[in-house]
């Protein structure tokens, strides 16, 4: 399988792969405006809304995992077959094409970030629509297994469980959701700590140093946890990238947590 992040050169080098354009936005503006506006060229866009989540609801959370059948055919709607390789990328250091990476990769199927995004284009951005799909595209139909997933009572439960979300919505300054604050026992783990400056990944050297301080060495020990299934995803490729394995990720996150009467911790 390919590296779970991947450079322009590497793109460049792969004129075979899907270029899939995951661009979502936490206030409102349309991902699918954006990419009508300018995208790479080539480039199929995936709603996360409509392809990477079943409808939210105060039960499962405000992105739950989409029916397996359901993402299969969105993936085919898009494309994407089983023997595909995909690179996704947003403008946001993979905050939302994540999402989609990871779906791919727990299924079998080659994906990678876009090291550096949508800014790591050097070339013109194209407003014309993909090309259609060719017919005999098709797609595996995969349960989102406990391999995969972890449920409420296993991220209540713990013992590791590491929160992409920013410091200040970890400690209770301000949510989304219901309450505020965060799991009692997890580790705060912004998603924002696996980029550089310029929203590049770290060098998996520099990851794995920033989760050997989280006590982590080994990722099948971990389950990721953010708002709403999104951003943990990109704590989990990140580990992945480092060399780490493969950890577990709770779809629900916080915001089927939260709307919940089980205890919750605020503060570091």
């Amino acid at each position: 399988m390919i590296p779970p992040v991947v450079d322009l050169t590497w793109l460049r080098e792969h004129p075979e792969a899907v270029i899939a354009d995951v661009r979502w936005y936490l206030d409102g503006r349309s991902g699918r405006a954006a990419y009508d506006t300018g995208h790479i060229p080539g480039a199929v866009f995936i709603d996360l809304d409509e392809a990477l989540s079943a409808p939210p609801s105060t039960e499962a959370g405000r992105h739950p995992m989409p029916d397996p059948a359901d993402f299969a055919a969105a993936m085919v709607d898009a494309g994407i077959g089983a023997d595909s390789t995909v690179v996704g990328y947003d403008d946001a250091g993979g905050f939302s094409a994540g999402r989609l990476i990871w779906m791919l990769r727990a299924l079998g199927i080659d994906a990678a970030l876009l090291d550096g995004g949508l800014d790591a284009w050097d070339g013109a951005l194209s407003t014309d629509p993909p090309a259609e799909p060719e017919d005999d595209v098709t797609f595996p139909i995969g349960a989102w297994g406990a391999d995969l997933t972890a449920t409420i009572d296993e991220a209540a439960a713990g013992p590791m469980v590491i929160d992409a979300r920013s410091v200040e919505r970890f400690r209770g300054e301000g949510s989304r959701d219901a309450r505020a604050g965060h799991i009692p026992g997890a580790r705060s783990a912004p998603m924002t700590d696996n980029l550089t400056e310029d929203n590049r990944f770290k060098t998996p050297e520099q990851l794995r140093e920033r989760f050997a301080a989280l006590g982590i060495t080994d990722a099948s020990e971990v389950i990721s946890s953010c708002g709403s299934g999104v951003t943990a995803c990109h704590n989990l490729l990140a580990m992945e990238y480092a060399g780490l394995g493969r950890g577990r990720l709770y779809p629900g996150s916080w915001s089927q947590y939260a709307a919940t009467d089980r205890p919750v911790a605020t503060g570091d």
